[in-house]
């Protein structure tokens, strides 16, 4: 028996790999993201979002073995691991101990990282067949309501998306709660 191609999944790969930026659904609205591992990719997302660098970004993957060259995993106590782990996969984006290595465009002006493991279908295709986690960002101008359809979001950042994966939302009204991990305090409810 022979694999489905999947074009849109193809195309959304080829974007990520090429240092595009893709748009694609989340749990309740429209992201955009790119591949973690490119600074010129990362940068371009920033301006396309008019977002300022200090604030870093999220990163969202379809299992925690992707985020593994991301978080400091050492810092995490395993009792307290084993409560991060089982908030996922969901709407919940956790704050963690950042790598020292990786880029202070994920990270911002912090010395943690916001991940989340998701279960919309669409993006855990993409992180698969990637085998990374994805930069997710709200499909809007900061400042700006995000997107909560394709067609709602092809109108506003169209041009400036190299890709967009058409599926749906998972039809949450609120954006995803984000949480200290280690500390339990509430960013985001």
């Amino acid at each position: 028996m022979t694999e489905q191609f999947d074009p849109q999944l193809q195309a959304a790969v080829d974007a990520f790999n090429n240092g595009q930026i893709i748009a694609y659904p989340t749990e309740a609205v429209f992201g955009l993201g790119c591949d973690p591992d490119n600074e010129q990719a990362i940068n371009k997302l920033l301006a396309i979002k008019q977002r300022d660098p200090q604030k870093g970004l999220i990163l969202i993957a379809s299992n925690y073995s992707q985020l593994l060259p991301y978080i400091d995993d050492d810092k995490l106590p395993q009792d307290l691991k084993f409560t991060v782990l089982s908030r996922w996969p969901g709407p919940i984006t956790q704050v963690l101990p950042a790598k020292q290595d990786i880029s202070n465009l994920l990270t911002g002006s912090f010395d943690t990282i916001a991940v989340r493991i998701t279960e919309q279908p669409d993006v855990v295709a993409l992180c698969n067949a990637v085998n990374r986690p994805i930069i997710s960002t709200s499909a809007n101008l900061s400042g700006d309501e995000p997107a909560r359809v394709w067609q709602e979001l092809e109108a506003k950042l169209g041009d400036k998306v190299e890709h967009t994966i058409k599926g749906e939302t998972l039809g949450y009204t609120n954006p995803s709660t984000i949480i200290n991990a280690l500390t339990g305090e509430v960013y985001r409810a």
